[in-house]
């Protein structure tokens, strides 16, 4: 089974490559040129302090290790380019992050196919739109007096995801929301997602459902307290 695995990861690979080269020329020559600058580096100290057989293995092990970090930086950001613009992207982000975060789809939306995604954690909830700021504000303040109702005592958090100015970068809204304060326990997070529980269920926006299993690379984790 292995054998057949492997064909596939290694073209999964060459599509990414792929995508990165086609959005950025530079990328791959910087890969490559990291990897081999760390390299000669190893091999320099072999030969001047030694031992020679031992700095080059290690140098070629640490070589991988740096292009294949680069890479996923670059892989990253090619995706959230992406993804940036189209229908549900918050939520593929969303949905991918690590930590004890409940993140409800498409809680609000308009013909204009505008949405407001929840998400419960330790901050308390947060409230993230997709579309433009002209439009989305009334969806926030609305979806915000609703939950107020079940959530009295909890922070809630608008966010705006976009490129306008003052909204979030679909690349920088999983550090956003990992940089919130922890304001709740785990026991009141639970309790909170019953009492969101109560909320009426809005069908998926306009346009088809959010998407899922999107493949993005995880955020970091929130720091504990």
């Amino acid at each position: 089974m292995a054998e057949n695995e492997q064909p596939g990861r290694f073209k999964q690979i060459r599509m990414v490559a792929g995508m990165v080269a086609k959005a950025d020329r530079k990328a791959l020559p910087i890969v490559f040129g990291s990897a081999l600058g760390t390299l000669a580096i190893f091999v320099l100290i072999g030969i001047f302090v030694g031992p020679l057989w031992f700095m080059i293995p290690l140098g070629l092990m640490l070589a991988i290790i740096v292009g294949l970090v680069i890479f996923g930086q670059f892989a990253q950001r090619t995706q959230y380019r992406m993804l940036e613009g189209q229908i549900g992207a918050a939520y593929g982000v969303l949905d991918t992050m690590r930590g004890n975060w409940v993140v409800t789809p498409a809680v609000a939306g308009n013909r204009n196919m505008d949405v407001v995604h929840r998400v419960v954690g330790r901050p308390g909830v947060i409230l993230v739109s997709e579309g433009p700021s002209s439009r989305v504000g009334s969806l926030l303040g609305a979806e915000k007096k609703k939950v107020s109702r079940l959530a009295a005592g909890v922070t809630i958090y608008d966010i705006q995801v976009g490129t306008e100015d003052g909204q979030v970068p679909l690349a920088k809204l999983q550090n956003k929301l990992a940089k919130l304060p922890r304001n709740l326990t785990k026991a009141q997070v639970n309790d909170l997602n019953d009492r969101m529980r109560a909320l009426p269920q809005r069908p998926a926006a306009p346009g088809g459902p959010m998407p899922k299993g999107v493949r993005l690379p995880k955020g970091p984790k929130p720091p504990r307290r």
